[in-house]
């Protein structure tokens, strides 16, 4: 399937449906975008545009390429015009549960027997939204992460009821668009935000808790991550992170309770790098093409509210275990849920997915390496530090797995968790 150009019907022509749209451009595909208006599908030809001309500047592509690759972009002004002619439909719309059911509910009833109906959402139920297409096993979720040109990983989310010809067929087009894809369960989160909400969460409780967001940063970066938490959140968008979070935790409960920093921050209205201000301050450079960090946002102060009498004072190594084992305990409770195949997934999603670092092998490596002992150790010192055990239930994310438990109880250290 993946190997023959397809028509592919894109909708959503924001951010991430317009680098959706240009990565299966880029793949010899036909393209027909859809938004709610003209306006906007302007604004995301103009999206996809100004992605293919940076392409161009940077030698990697021709003039006479970025031409023809246009020409394969068209407009589809009807949500049914666009079903009919498609073999594959990616939408990209808001989160919003009713929005994409009614989207699917026209898909179902428009699209050929044969298409394939994907949605790229990052928190809500495949399932759900495979039932209002009447085509449930036709239905699957294809994750991209943003930016789409430029993150390697897709997580192939699988509906209850999403056939197995499709699950394999749509894996085949994530690899024909230069992509490596992964096979999820459909959980809230799936894995890739599932196991960022613990870490990014973390980050916002050390602040409330007195330590320097420089020394987070630090923390983050010296363990080997491409960019410290609080920059993450600011990339990600403050309003996205919210969202997430507050979806993980309706699904899991108190192990995923989060700061309410965030809120405070969107309160003030700072939603990260795309509004010029989150926990960064952000300006435009016009040399780079995008704007760069200009120092902490003079509002995060205020959102922090008074220092604590006693801030929590952490070695750089403590700071990196308070981040980085909340990730470790929630990978392993994927393991024992199957939400994937296996450990090596975990490790490929995390190196590919969220900037885990690669010479660490992956999250579930680095803690064979570290050894079962050593994290069910870390987790417990963690959990019962005062100010955690203060969090009440929430403490509840550093309780460590059972299969970690009974990992580390074993006399043979070294094996695959």
């Amino acid at each position: 399937m993946a190997r023959e150009m397809l028509t592919v019907g894109v909708i959503g022509a924001g951010t991430m449906g317009a680098g959706i749209a240009q990565v299966c451009l880029q793949a010899g595909h036909e393209v027909l975008l859809h938004d709610v208006d003209q306006a906007a599908i302007e604004r995301g030809r103009g999206r996809i545009a100004d992605g293919l001309a940076r392409l161009v500047e940077k030698g990697r592509l021709t003039t006479a390429t970025r031409d023809s690759l246009l020409a394969n972009l068209r407009d589809a002004p009807s949500l049914e015009g666009l079903a009919q002619e498609s073999d594959l439909v990616i939408e990209a719309a808001l989160e919003d549960l009713d929005l994409k059911r009614t989207i699917f509910r026209a898909l179902g009833a428009s699209a050929p027997s044969t298409a394939i109906l994907a949605t790229n959402t990052s928190a809500l139920s495949v399932s759900e939204i495979g039932q209002s297409s009447g085509h449930p096993e036709r239905v699957v979720g294809l994750h991209f992460f943003n930016p789409v040109q430029r993150m390697p990983l897709v997580e192939i989310v699988r509906g209850k009821a999403t056939s197995d010809a499709v699950v394999a067929a749509t894996a085949a087009l994530a690899l024909a668009l230069s992509k490596t894809p992964v096979v999820v369960a459909d959980v809230a989160g799936f894995l890739v935000n599932r196991l960022l909400g613990p870490y990014l969460d973390e980050a916002a409780r050390l602040l409330e808790a007195g330590v320097p967001p420089q020394s987070v940063e630090r923390a983050a970066v010296a363990f080997g991550m491409p960019m410290g938490p609080l920059e993450l959140i600011d990339e990600v968008g403050l309003d996205i992170a919210a969202h997430a979070a507050a979806a993980l935790f309706s699904a899991y409960g108190e192990r995923m309770r989060p700061s309410p920093l965030l809120q405070r921050l969107l309160a003030a209205g700072l939603t990260g790098r795309k509004g010029g201000g989150g926990f960064y301050a952000w300006r435009a450079d016009r040399k780079r093409g995008r704007s760069v960090k200009a120092g902490l946002h003079p509002e995060l102060s205020a959102a922090l509210g008074a220092a604590p009498r006693a801030p929590l004072a952490l070695r750089d190594d403590e700071l990196t275990d308070r981040l980085v084992l909340a990730l470790l305990a929630e990978a392993w409770r994927c393991l024992e849920e199957r939400v994937v195949d296996g450990p090596r997934t975990i490790d490929l999603a995390t190196v590919f997915g969220m900037g885990f670092p690669p010479f660490r092998g992956g999250a579930l490596r680095y803690a064979q390496t570290r050894g079962a002992d050593d994290v069910l150790a870390g987790l417990r010192r963690v959990a019962a530090s005062p100010d955690v055990v203060a969090r009440g239930a929430a403490a509840a994310r550093f309780d460590p797995p059972a299969s970690l438990v009974a990992a580390a109880g074993q006399r043979t250290q070294g094996t695959a968790p």
